[in-house]
């Protein structure tokens, strides 16, 4: 078998995947992509592997790992695009740039917030939640 087939085959898969990973604007859409990518640079492990005749298969072993490594990958990324849109109600990655954006700039326009500490243990009664009722706790 000619190696350039397989090669051809993962620059389409690798490059249909960057593509994916560019335009895309759904995060589960982009991580299928770079799951594309990963599987391109699999195609080219074993392909190499089988062209060298390697006798340890150093490419196939390669391979193991790498797929190992993409399951983690897609578990924990989608894990964070749910509980993403559970909070937000989108998936879209540039619309969460937009929120994360606007909560900075909210964040910075509010003139209560003061971020030193010092202010912060300086008046212990500003620190005291109003649900707790001051003077001495007894017991029984």
């Amino acid at each position: 078998m000619h190696l350039v087939y397989p090669a051809v085959l993962a620059v389409l898969l690798f490059c249909v995947g960057l593509y994916g990973v560019l335009a895309r604007r759904n995060a589960v859409l982009v991580l299928m992509s770079v799951e594309l990518m990963l599987n391109a640079v699999n195609l080219n492990l074993v392909a190499f592997d089988v062209w060298l005749r390697d006798t340890l298969h150093a490419g196939q072993a390669l391979t193991l790992f790498t797929i190992t490594i993409a399951a983690a990958e897609i578990g924990l990324g989608l894990a964070i695009v749910l509980m993403v849109f559970r909070t937000h109600g989108t998936a879209d990655v540039d619309r969460l740039r937009m929120l994360s954006d606007s909560a900075e700039a909210a964040e910075g326009d509010d003139p209560d917030s003061d971020h030193s500490m010092a202010s912060a243990t300086d008046n212990p009664a500003k620190t005291a939640s109003a649900d707790v009722p001051q003077g001495k706790a007894t017991v029984g």
